[in-house]
């Protein structure tokens, strides 16, 4: 049985930023970077893109990536989550025993991000591996407010941190990597649940392109 197989989901709308998958960034498309990270791990076993925008499939063609199939259109909505499309695009290879997703917004994960988080999930014995940063803010800092106006905490913290730097670190998905088991992914239909293992990247390259300013702080980390 093969190993591990990686998904890279590109559809043609988007309505942050539109075309973001595909725009031109030093000369080269936003796709280009999961493609070039996905060639280089040495974890993946076959990468393939899975669209509904013919642009977009010639375009990953023409940097290296298998385009088996055209995603279907009920699969490509505003509404469609990832794990239908992983879903999906796994029963076209049934051989493989791991999926992982690569979001071409996150073009600052490496090879060596996708090669670690792999071994992470196997060495822990976990079904699934995703990756994480530390989030600006504690949850035991946020609050909600009411429809008048006042507020009310998120989280009550225990009364043992009684200070701001008393409070445990935490972790928030930064949407590189997400690696699972592909029996336990169908079964449970999610990614992310208490058995999954955080892998931690930096927050300086846990970018996450959604709008334009984060592209163009993209523009200027690769500068």
């Amino acid at each position: 049985m093969d190993n591990l197989l990686a998904i890279i989901p590109a559809r043609g709308g988007s309505k942050g930023l539109a075309r973001k998958n595909i725009l031109q960034i030093n000369g080269r498309p936003l796709i280009s970077w999961a493609i070039e990270a996905a060639r280089s791990s040495d974890a993946i076993d076959h990468f393939i893109l899975s669209s509904d925008d013919e642009e977009i499939m010639g375009i990953a063609a023409e940097w290296g990536c298998d385009v088996p199939f055209r995603r279907p259109a009920d699969i490509s909505c505003d509404t469609s989550s990832s794990l239908e499309v992983v879903i999906h695009a796994v029963s076209h290879f049934p051989q493989y025993k791991y999926v992982v997703l690569l979001q071409p917004t996150s073009p600052l994960r490496s090879a060596k991000d996708i090669d670690d988080a792999f071994a992470l999930m196997i060495q822990s014995k976990a079904p699934s591996c995703v990756s994480v940063c530390t989030s600006s803010e504690s949850p035991y800092l946020m609050h909600k407010m009411d429809n008048n106006g006042f507020l009310e905490e998120f989280l009550k913290p225990p009364q043992e941190y009684l200070r701001r730097q008393d409070l445990p670190t935490s972790y928030i998905l930064n949407g590189a990597i997400y690696i699972a088991r592909v029996d336990w992914l169908i079964e449970k239909r999610l990614f992310v649940n208490n058995e999954t293992v955080g892998f931690i990247m930096p927050k300086r390259r846990s970018i996450d392109i959604d709008n334009l300013e984060d592209l163009e702080q993209f523009r200027l980390l690769i500068k």
